[in-house]
């Protein structure tokens, strides 16, 4: 499949929408970064694919690819639905404006997020991304990234969301990490 992807865009052909659903889901994942940046973002709009199996690298530039395809869109409701397949490689910095929009993110999703933008989220931008689904968290605060999560939110903070999270750091105590020798 590589092979012939490559075979592809070495004849002149464009990474255009129906390329991309040729690809699909099963085999976009072997693009590299170079074939990645030819993708034309307008293409996505028209694709269907979901890289969620994809290397982070991949998440990363497909995100972007798909932020500027539906930027006209940002404003309306569906947005969050177009930009949620590629939500794996948003940065913290999209995911903490996503969070104004109440967007009621389901857990499955946001345990998918990337690890660095989901430890630099807050307790009430994590609220405001998963809104109805707040709840659910807690079931999910023994497993990570939840609980590589709730280890950097103050007790406090997380008390206020009053859905029975715990892990976090408590007032008046410091955390040290020890060093680990070899």
């Amino acid at each position: 499949a590589s092979a012939a992807i490559k075979r592809y865009l070495e004849l002149g052909n464009a990474l255009n929408a129906t390329a991309l659903d040729a690809i699909g889901t099963t085999y976009v994942c072997l693009l590299n970064a170079t074939q990645l940046k030819a993708i034309d973002p307008s293409s996505l709009k028209l694709a269907s694919l979901d890289p969620s199996a994809c290397s982070q690298e991949t998440k990363n530039l497909l995100y972007q690819k798909a932020k500027e395809a539906f930027s006209d869109q940002h404003r309306l409701p569906a947005y969050y639905e177009l930009i949620l397949p590629y939500l794996g490689g948003a940065p913290a910095a999209d995911l903490k404006v996503l969070s104004k929009d109440d967007v009621n993110m389901n857990v499955s999703t946001f345990v998918t997020l990337r690890r660095d933008s989901l430890m630099l989220l807050t307790p009430r931008e994590v609220q405001g991304l998963l809104g109805v689904h707040l709840p659910e968290l807690a079931q999910w605060q023994s497993r990570a990234p939840v609980r590589n999560w709730l280890a950097r939110q103050k007790q406090s903070e997380l008390d206020k969301l009053q859905v029975g999270l715990t892990g976090g750091v408590q007032e008046g105590y410091i955390n040290l990490v020890t060093p680990k020798f070899p």
